[in-house]
């Protein structure tokens, strides 16, 4: 009797599982397929085709677009990446109640709604007389990336032994060699998570890009939501699932390779 509730308990968390993930990813799915439709409708099957694709790639305004989201994504993680984990040093040599002050300010703005970071970035830029384009995008981008840095480089900081980086230094090795030769292999895992983690959220953010792009400046988020509000174009569930499909793969890669790293 107790290994069939058991079995019947195992059942039914099965399939609430699979029915959580089936209204997560279902319209995901519908989009991917619909990308592929011949047809512009979206309850007929016009067969196969790569025709909304080439649209895509074909468009001056979705490859403009394109290319300043890549930019700004790259940018900004690379920069944030170096400040976070300048940041992450300096907190973690901290006692532990500054320490913990520092890390809830950082924590700030991960917990802060988005739209009230991207009006106070936009009126900051404007009180200084920064007229918004790409560099105010850049700076926005950077600013709510570092967090992510901070919190993917503070655990493996707090995993690395201070003893041997004395040690390094003992042996006559200065600071910055020490460290990079050191400090830095050991918490390599916890930066490339970092970046691509900061990555992954530059390139899917929306709601700060809107209110610090300015006019005539568009990245893909930015140029979706246009487009959606003029109507639906098969092109755009082509760009979706482009962006999808890049945005799971960088989630895969910042959760196995460190892992992997790790195991070696």
């Amino acid at each position: 009797m107790n290994r069939w509730k058991r079995n019947l308990k195992r059942i039914w968390q099965d399939f609430y599982l699979v029915m959580i993930m089936v209204f997560l990813y279902a319209p995901i799915a519908t989009m991917m397929v619909l990308s592929f439709n011949k047809s512009k409708s979206r309850t007929q099957w016009g067969g196969f085709t790569l025709r909304w694709y080439t649209e895509m790639f074909s468009s001056r305004n979705i490859t403009s677009a394109l290319v300043n989201t890549l930019v700004i994504a790259f940018l900004s993680a690379l920069i944030a990446t170096v400040i976070g984990t300048a940041a992450s040093i300096a907190i973690n040599s901290m006692k532990t109640v500054p320490r913990t002050i520092f890390m809830g300010l950082a924590n700030i703005p991960m917990l802060n709604a988005e739209i009230v970071t991207g009006i106070s970035l936009m009126l900051a830029f404007i009180a200084f007389g920064i007229s918004l384009g790409f560099k105010t995008v850049l700076i926005s981008h950077t600013t709510f990336n570092i967090p992510f840095v901070i919190l993917s480089v503070m655990p493996k900081l707090k995993q690395t032994s201070r003893t041997t980086y004395e040690a390094a230094m003992d042996l006559g090795a200065g600071p910055v060699y020490a460290f990079f030769k050191v400090v830095f292999p050991d918490i390599m895992p916890g930066v490339l998570s970092g970046f691509l983690m900061a990555f992954t959220m530059s390139l899917d953010d929306f709601i700060i890009t809107h209110f610090t792009r300015g006019a005539g400046f568009n990245t893909l988020s930015t140029l979706i939501y246009s487009e959606v509000r003029r109507g639906i174009k098969p092109s755009m569930y082509a760009l979706s699932t482009v962006i999808f499909v890049v945005v799971l793969a960088l989630l895969l890669i910042s959760n196995f390779a460190p892992k992997k790293r790790q195991e070696n």
